[in-house]
């Protein structure tokens, strides 16, 4: 029986590698649909928690996911030999930077060697992963045809398509937002669109995964440049002693020809600060600068310089030193509402306000610690103590925070993300960017 037989009478095996915020709701997005899923990941905890039925991805309820444990349609793993029973395989694993800001695709790899040992004839293998254009074809394809001695486009198949996953978008998840896709030959591609088509409302097909590795890297790139323009446009105004994001609302009134961003203390989560870089070190390799995407890299891997700068100059202001300040800073997840702290530019904030010499806290009740470089950091408990901090610096802008009353007890507020726009009165001791 075909694969795209077996989608369509829902016995066909899918398994998913890599339970985090793409691999999870994905896998659970399977299963809903009746599509037997097997997810694995290397994190035996992770593996225990799905098998409980209990979900730590904000995305994904317990209470939606522990039906299709408890009937068995989804199965996590540590084990790669369920690979032998799956009819699809989808590899949703991290690719972060190294050091050098260069891509790491060793996650990629690890899980393609890993999958490889038990993969069989006739199977699907879809790279969800980020990287570069050209990955999937020159290296993922090599690796699996060598392992198995088989044919990519003939004797199994494969595929990119790019995760759009947006933690803590309540309009758009995996069933409504379109999916790309891209077969190394058309049979692939056939084969990818009639197993998204099964879960996911809308697919788009395109021509090679090439292309599909390169929509995702544009996608994110437009974010990132667009970003790096607004922030950019917070220094000069911050400059003129303008409001930045005043002048940013008024130019979104134009009905045409104007997309409102909106600057913030730096960029964080999976995507936007990394993928961009993708593309900048395939291009370098082809002795090409990407131009816009470096430029823009740089000015916002220094907007939490400017976050601290605005710190000393409110500090200043009250003729007081930042070395000894007691400074709280408010939210480090990298958006509003989530907890998911990867990349996020409030860590940064807090480590330089440190290295200056103020005594640091943080409060954020999505994120009741986390750990950085094999160091663990508590939230305080609550704000009952914010009078007795000289500032209160707001790095995400989480709803459940009442900015009036922020605004009322502290003595001094750095507002990076403009949660402070409808408090009235007095606003002399509120900074902006």
């Amino acid at each position: 029986m075909s694969l795209e037989s077996k989608i369509q009478d829902r016995s066909a095996v899918i398994a998913v590698v890599g339970l985090g915020y793409v691999g999870l709701p994905l896998a659970v997005r399977c299963a809903g649909v009746g599509l037997r899923t097997l997810g694995i990941d290397i994190q035996q905890a992770r593996v225990d928690r799905v098998n409980a039925g209990i979900s730590d991805i904000g995305d994904v309820p317990s209470e939606i996911m522990a039906p299709l444990v408890k009937a068995g349609t989804l199965t996590a793993h540590t084990s790669f030999e369920v690979i032998k029973q799956a009819d699809a395989v989808v590899i949703c694993v991290p690719t972060p930077l190294s050091k050098t800001r260069d891509p790491d695709n060793s996650y990629i790899i690890k899980a393609t060697e890993a999958v490889m040992k038990f993969m069989k004839p006739g199977q699907l293998f879809v790279l969800e992963s980020t990287t570069y254009p050209g990955f999937t074809r020159e290296v993922m394809v090599p690796m699996l045809e060598q392992a198995s001695g088989l044919k990519a486009g003939t004797e199994f198949h494969v595929a990119f398509s790019p995760e759009r996953i947006d933690p803590g978008n309540e309009k758009y998840g995996v069933r409504n937002t379109t999916k790309i896709v891209g077969g190394i030959t058309p049979a692939c591609s056939s084969a990818v669109h009639a197993l998204y088509s099964s879960f996911i409302d809308n697919v788009r097909m395109v021509s090679s995964p090439d292309c599909a590795e390169m929509v995702k890297l544009l996608e994110n790139t437009f974010r990132a440049v667009n970003i790096g323009l607004v922030n950019e446009v917070a220094l000069m105004c911050s400059k003129l002693g303008l409001n930045v994001f005043e002048v940013i609302d008024a130019a979104a009134t134009k009905p045409f020809g104007f997309m409102p961003f909106y600057p913030g203390p730096g960029l964080g989560g999976h995507c936007i600060p990394i993928d961009p870089l993708y593309l900048s070190w395939k291009l370098r390799t082809m002795n090409y600068q990407a131009r816009f995407i470096e430029l823009a890299d740089a000015i916002n891997t220094a907007m939490p310089a400017h976050v601290v700068q605005r710190c000393q100059d409110a500090l200043n202001d009250q003729r007081k030193a930042m070395k000894g300040s007691k400074i709280l800073v408010l939210g480090v997840a990298y958006k509003r509402d989530i907890d998911d702290y990867r990349e996020s530019p409030a860590l940064t904030v807090l480590d330089l306000l440190e290295a200056k010499g103020a005594h640091v806290e943080y409060f954020d009740p999505h994120v009741p610690s986390y750990r950085e470089e094999g160091h663990t950091r508590n939230s305080i408990d609550n704000l009952s103590k914010l009078e007795s901090y000289d500032l209160a610096v707001i790095t995400t802008d989480h709803r459940v925070f009442d900015y009036a009353d922020i605004c009322k007890r502290a003595p001094l507020v750095v507002d990076t993300r403009n949660a402070t726009k409808l408090i009235t009165g007095d606003r002399s001791h509120i900074f902006t960017l």
